[in-house]
Protein backbone atom coordinates (compact mmCIF):
# COMPACT_ATOMS: atom_id res chain seq x y z
CA UNK A 1 0.00 0.00 0.00
CA UNK A 2 1.45 3.34 -1.06
CA UNK A 3 1.92 6.20 1.41
CA UNK A 4 -0.01 9.35 0.60
CA UNK A 5 2.46 12.26 0.32
CA UNK A 6 1.81 15.54 2.11
CA UNK A 7 0.41 18.29 -0.13
CA UNK A 8 2.40 21.52 -0.39
CA UNK A 9 0.84 24.61 -1.98
CA UNK A 10 2.67 27.52 -3.58
CA UNK A 11 0.98 30.84 -4.29
CA UNK A 12 3.43 32.66 -6.51
CA UNK A 13 4.36 33.96 -9.96
CA UNK A 14 5.09 31.92 -13.08
CA UNK A 15 8.58 32.08 -14.63
CA UNK A 16 8.46 30.68 -18.19
CA UNK A 17 12.20 29.96 -18.16
CA UNK A 18 11.63 27.50 -15.30
CA UNK A 19 14.29 28.69 -12.88
CA UNK A 20 12.20 30.57 -10.35
CA UNK A 21 8.64 31.02 -9.16
CA UNK A 22 6.08 28.25 -9.31
CA UNK A 23 8.13 25.96 -11.56
CA UNK A 24 11.04 26.04 -9.10
CA UNK A 25 8.64 25.51 -6.21
CA UNK A 26 7.02 22.48 -7.81
CA UNK A 27 10.40 20.89 -8.53
CA UNK A 28 11.52 21.55 -4.95
CA UNK A 29 8.32 20.18 -3.38
CA UNK A 30 8.77 17.03 -5.45
CA UNK A 31 12.43 16.67 -4.44
CA UNK A 32 11.36 16.79 -0.78
CA UNK A 33 8.68 14.12 -1.20
CA UNK A 34 5.61 16.35 -1.29
CA UNK A 35 2.76 16.51 -3.80
CA UNK A 36 2.85 19.97 -5.37
CA UNK A 37 -0.17 22.24 -5.88
CA UNK A 38 -0.01 25.81 -7.15
CA UNK A 39 -1.93 29.04 -7.64
CA UNK A 40 -0.53 31.57 -10.13
CA UNK A 41 -0.46 35.22 -9.05
CA UNK A 42 1.30 36.68 -12.09
CA UNK A 43 2.49 35.55 -15.51
CA UNK A 44 5.97 37.04 -15.79
CA UNK A 45 8.04 37.46 -18.93
CA UNK A 46 11.55 36.58 -17.87
CA UNK A 47 14.61 34.45 -18.44
CA UNK A 48 18.10 34.34 -16.97
CA UNK A 49 18.96 37.79 -18.33
CA UNK A 50 16.08 39.71 -16.78
CA UNK A 51 12.38 40.35 -16.24
CA UNK A 52 10.67 42.09 -19.16
CA UNK A 53 7.15 42.51 -17.80
CA UNK A 54 4.22 40.70 -16.23
CA UNK A 55 0.48 40.17 -16.47
CA UNK A 56 -0.96 40.02 -12.96
CA UNK A 57 -3.89 37.87 -11.94
CA UNK A 58 -6.87 39.40 -10.16
CA UNK A 59 -7.49 38.74 -6.47
CA UNK A 60 -10.62 36.80 -7.45
CA UNK A 61 -8.65 34.56 -9.82
CA UNK A 62 -6.07 33.78 -7.15
CA UNK A 63 -8.77 32.95 -4.62
CA UNK A 64 -10.58 30.66 -7.06
CA UNK A 65 -7.37 28.72 -7.73
CA UNK A 66 -6.63 28.24 -4.04
CA UNK A 67 -10.19 27.22 -3.21
CA UNK A 68 -10.10 24.60 -5.97
CA UNK A 69 -7.16 23.01 -4.15
CA UNK A 70 -8.33 23.25 -0.54
CA UNK A 71 -11.80 21.91 -1.24
CA UNK A 72 -10.24 18.70 -2.58
CA UNK A 73 -6.89 18.24 -0.76
CA UNK A 74 -5.69 18.70 2.79
CA UNK A 75 -2.79 21.13 2.47
CA UNK A 76 0.01 20.32 4.91
CA UNK A 77 2.46 23.06 3.93
CA UNK A 78 2.32 26.32 2.01
CA UNK A 79 4.48 29.17 0.78
CA UNK A 80 3.93 32.49 -0.91
CA UNK A 81 6.19 34.09 -3.46
CA UNK A 82 5.51 36.97 -5.82
CA UNK A 83 2.31 38.73 -4.71
CA UNK A 84 2.26 41.65 -7.13
CA UNK A 85 -0.55 43.94 -5.94
CA UNK A 86 -2.15 45.15 -2.74
CA UNK A 87 -5.41 43.47 -3.74
CA UNK A 88 -3.76 40.08 -4.25
CA UNK A 89 -1.86 40.35 -0.96
CA UNK A 90 -5.02 41.20 0.96
CA UNK A 91 -6.88 38.29 -0.66
CA UNK A 92 -4.07 35.86 0.06
CA UNK A 93 -4.04 37.02 3.69
CA UNK A 94 -7.78 36.36 3.90
CA UNK A 95 -7.21 32.85 2.57
CA UNK A 96 -4.52 32.11 5.14
CA UNK A 97 -6.78 33.27 7.96
CA UNK A 98 -9.13 30.43 7.06
CA UNK A 99 -8.63 27.06 8.81
CA UNK A 100 -8.07 25.04 5.62
CA UNK A 101 -4.55 26.42 5.17
CA UNK A 102 -1.49 26.20 7.45
CA UNK A 103 0.63 29.22 8.36
CA UNK A 104 2.72 29.89 5.24
CA UNK A 105 6.38 30.38 4.56
CA UNK A 106 6.34 33.96 3.25
CA UNK A 107 9.05 34.75 0.72
CA UNK A 108 8.68 38.55 0.42
CA UNK A 109 9.65 38.80 -3.24
CA UNK A 110 10.12 42.50 -3.97
CA UNK A 111 12.88 42.54 -6.59
CA UNK A 112 14.23 40.06 -9.13
CA UNK A 113 17.86 38.94 -9.26
CA UNK A 114 18.28 41.23 -12.28
CA UNK A 115 16.99 44.27 -10.35
CA UNK A 116 13.36 44.44 -11.58
CA UNK A 117 10.94 45.75 -8.93
CA UNK A 118 8.14 43.20 -8.61
CA UNK A 119 5.83 45.06 -6.19
CA UNK A 120 5.19 48.72 -5.44
CA UNK A 121 5.28 50.50 -2.08
CA UNK A 122 1.54 50.13 -1.46
CA UNK A 123 1.78 46.37 -1.98
CA UNK A 124 4.81 46.16 0.31
CA UNK A 125 2.94 47.97 3.09
CA UNK A 126 0.03 45.56 2.66
CA UNK A 127 2.41 42.61 2.87
CA UNK A 128 3.92 43.92 6.10
CA UNK A 129 0.52 44.69 7.61
CA UNK A 130 -1.55 41.73 6.42
CA UNK A 131 0.71 38.76 5.71
CA UNK A 132 3.75 38.95 7.99
CA UNK A 133 1.63 38.37 11.13
CA UNK A 134 0.22 35.19 9.56
CA UNK A 135 3.59 33.71 8.54
CA UNK A 136 5.19 30.63 10.04
CA UNK A 137 8.46 32.15 8.88
CA UNK A 138 9.44 35.08 6.61
CA UNK A 139 12.47 34.56 4.34
CA UNK A 140 13.87 37.87 3.01
CA UNK A 141 17.30 38.24 1.47
CA UNK A 142 19.39 41.24 2.54
CA UNK A 143 17.99 43.76 -0.01
CA UNK A 144 14.43 42.66 0.83
CA UNK A 145 15.11 42.92 4.57
CA UNK A 146 16.54 46.40 4.03
CA UNK A 147 13.47 47.54 2.11
CA UNK A 148 11.08 46.07 4.68
CA UNK A 149 12.86 47.47 7.74
CA UNK A 150 14.64 50.57 6.43
CA UNK A 151 17.95 49.32 7.86
CA UNK A 152 21.29 49.22 6.06
CA UNK A 153 22.59 45.68 6.56
CA UNK A 154 26.32 45.06 6.35
CA UNK A 155 26.96 42.05 8.59
CA UNK A 156 25.45 39.31 10.76
CA UNK A 157 24.54 41.77 13.48
CA UNK A 158 22.55 43.84 10.99
CA UNK A 159 20.80 40.71 9.73
CA UNK A 160 19.86 39.74 13.27
CA UNK A 161 18.54 43.23 13.99
CA UNK A 162 16.44 43.20 10.80
CA UNK A 163 15.01 39.83 11.81
CA UNK A 164 14.15 41.21 15.26
CA UNK A 165 12.37 44.20 13.70
CA UNK A 166 10.34 41.96 11.38
CA UNK A 167 9.32 39.80 14.32
CA UNK A 168 8.12 43.05 15.85
CA UNK A 169 5.83 43.40 12.83
CA UNK A 170 4.11 40.18 13.87
CA UNK A 171 6.09 37.35 12.24
CA UNK A 172 6.61 34.28 14.42
CA UNK A 173 10.03 33.68 12.88
CA UNK A 174 12.30 35.36 10.35
CA UNK A 175 15.13 33.90 8.26
CA UNK A 176 17.35 36.62 6.78
CA UNK A 177 19.45 35.19 3.95
CA UNK A 178 22.96 36.57 3.66
CA UNK A 179 23.93 35.54 0.15
CA UNK A 180 24.33 39.19 -0.92
CA UNK A 181 27.05 39.82 1.69
CA UNK A 182 30.74 38.96 1.32
CA UNK A 183 32.28 35.80 2.75
CA UNK A 184 30.54 32.55 3.59
CA UNK A 185 26.80 32.25 2.88
CA UNK A 186 25.34 32.94 6.33
CA UNK A 187 21.61 32.90 7.07
CA UNK A 188 20.18 34.18 10.36
CA UNK A 189 17.07 32.59 11.90
CA UNK A 190 15.21 34.40 14.66
CA UNK A 191 12.47 32.16 16.05
CA UNK A 192 10.70 33.76 18.98
CA UNK A 193 13.85 35.66 19.94
CA UNK A 194 16.16 32.63 19.74
CA UNK A 195 18.80 33.37 17.09
CA UNK A 196 20.58 30.64 15.10
CA UNK A 197 23.22 31.10 12.39
CA UNK A 198 23.47 28.74 9.42
CA UNK A 199 26.74 28.85 7.48
CA UNK A 200 27.75 27.26 4.18
CA UNK A 201 30.80 27.84 1.97
CA UNK A 202 30.12 30.37 -0.77
CA UNK A 203 29.94 28.89 -4.26
CA UNK A 204 31.40 31.35 -6.77
CA UNK A 205 28.89 31.25 -9.62
CA UNK A 206 26.37 33.27 -11.60
CA UNK A 207 23.86 30.39 -11.39
CA UNK A 208 21.64 31.84 -8.66
CA UNK A 209 18.30 32.28 -10.44
CA UNK A 210 15.52 30.98 -8.20
CA UNK A 211 17.56 30.34 -5.06
CA UNK A 212 15.17 32.29 -2.83
CA UNK A 213 12.10 30.53 -4.21
CA UNK A 214 13.78 27.18 -3.79
CA UNK A 215 14.84 27.78 -0.19
CA UNK A 216 11.34 28.89 0.81
CA UNK A 217 9.77 25.93 -0.99
CA UNK A 218 12.18 23.55 0.72
CA UNK A 219 11.21 25.03 4.08
CA UNK A 220 7.50 24.64 3.32
CA UNK A 221 8.01 21.03 2.22
CA UNK A 222 10.00 20.08 5.32
CA UNK A 223 7.43 21.75 7.59
CA UNK A 224 4.69 19.86 5.72
CA UNK A 225 6.52 16.64 6.60
CA UNK A 226 6.47 17.57 10.29
CA UNK A 227 10.05 18.77 10.77
CA UNK A 228 11.02 21.56 13.16
CA UNK A 229 11.78 24.98 11.70
CA UNK A 230 15.47 24.77 12.58
CA UNK A 231 15.85 21.35 10.95
CA UNK A 232 13.85 22.56 7.94
CA UNK A 233 16.19 25.53 7.44
CA UNK A 234 19.25 23.29 7.60
CA UNK A 235 17.83 20.79 5.08
CA UNK A 236 16.60 23.46 2.67
CA UNK A 237 19.91 25.33 2.83
CA UNK A 238 21.86 22.14 2.13
CA UNK A 239 19.61 21.47 -0.87
CA UNK A 240 20.10 24.97 -2.30
CA UNK A 241 23.86 24.86 -1.79
CA UNK A 242 24.17 21.56 -3.65
CA UNK A 243 21.76 22.73 -6.35
CA UNK A 244 23.97 25.79 -6.93
CA UNK A 245 27.13 23.67 -6.91
CA UNK A 246 25.67 21.35 -9.56
CA UNK A 247 23.92 24.01 -11.66
CA UNK A 248 23.31 22.94 -15.28
CA UNK A 249 25.00 26.01 -16.83
CA UNK A 250 21.98 27.19 -18.81
CA UNK A 251 21.25 30.69 -20.03
CA UNK A 252 23.21 33.86 -20.76
CA UNK A 253 22.61 35.59 -17.43
CA UNK A 254 21.95 34.41 -13.87
CA UNK A 255 21.43 30.74 -14.67
CA UNK A 256 19.07 28.32 -12.91
CA UNK A 257 20.13 25.91 -10.23
CA UNK A 258 19.79 22.13 -10.39
CA UNK A 259 16.61 20.93 -8.69
CA UNK A 260 17.42 17.33 -9.60
CA UNK A 261 19.94 16.99 -6.77
CA UNK A 262 18.79 14.73 -3.98
CA UNK A 263 17.06 16.34 -0.99
CA UNK A 264 17.67 15.19 2.57
CA UNK A 265 14.24 14.02 3.70
CA UNK A 266 13.32 14.70 7.32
Amino acid sequence: MSVVPPVALTVAGFDPSGGAGIVADVKTFTAFGCFAAAAVTSLTYQNTTGVFGASHQSAEAVRAQVLAVVTDFRVAGAKTGMLPTREVIEEVARLFREPELPAPVVDPVVRSTSGYDLIDDAALEALKRELLPLARVVTPNVPEAERITGLEIRDRAGMAEAARLMRGMGARAVLVKGGHLAGDAVDVLDEGGEVTFFTAPRVETTSTHGTGCTLAAGLAACLARGASLEDSVAAAKDFVTEAIRRAPGLGRGHGPINHAVGARLL
